[in-house]
């Protein structure tokens, strides 16, 4: 795991939006769904190669809050990565916590 590192403000964050962010090298996708809560996966749409998952579609399935990606609607859990359109497919999810209002992203190993 990397060290953690800012990225912005909480405030900063639109509900149901998601922003991209260059994380130690790496481009990830973090999001602040109505409830509050922060998460944080790859940008990366494993489908197409493109980093476009931060201008997905953000919504629920099930009770999950999720991600459809912008070019061709796989659908992706924000909590564990995994697609849920289609199986087998994954993204990377990474630690994201809140700190005196500051969202701080850590890496995970892949």
């Amino acid at each position: 795991m990397t060290a953690w590192t800012r990225v912005c403000e909480y405030t900063d964050l639109l509900p149901e939006r998601g922003v991209a962010a260059l994380v130690a090298g790496e481009q990830v996708a973090l999001f602040r769904t109505f409830d509050g809560m922060l998460h944080v996966i790859g940008n990366r749409d494993p489908f197409t190669g493109a980093f476009v998952l931060a201008r997905g579609i953000v919504g629920t399935r099930g009770g999950a809050p999720t991600v459809a990606s912008p070019l061709f609607k796989q659908v992706f859990d924000l909590r564990t990565g995994e697609c849920v359109t289609e199986a087998g497919a994954a993204v990377p999810v990474h630690d994201v916590r809140c700190v005196d209002g500051v969202v701080e992203v850590r890496l995970r190993a892949p």
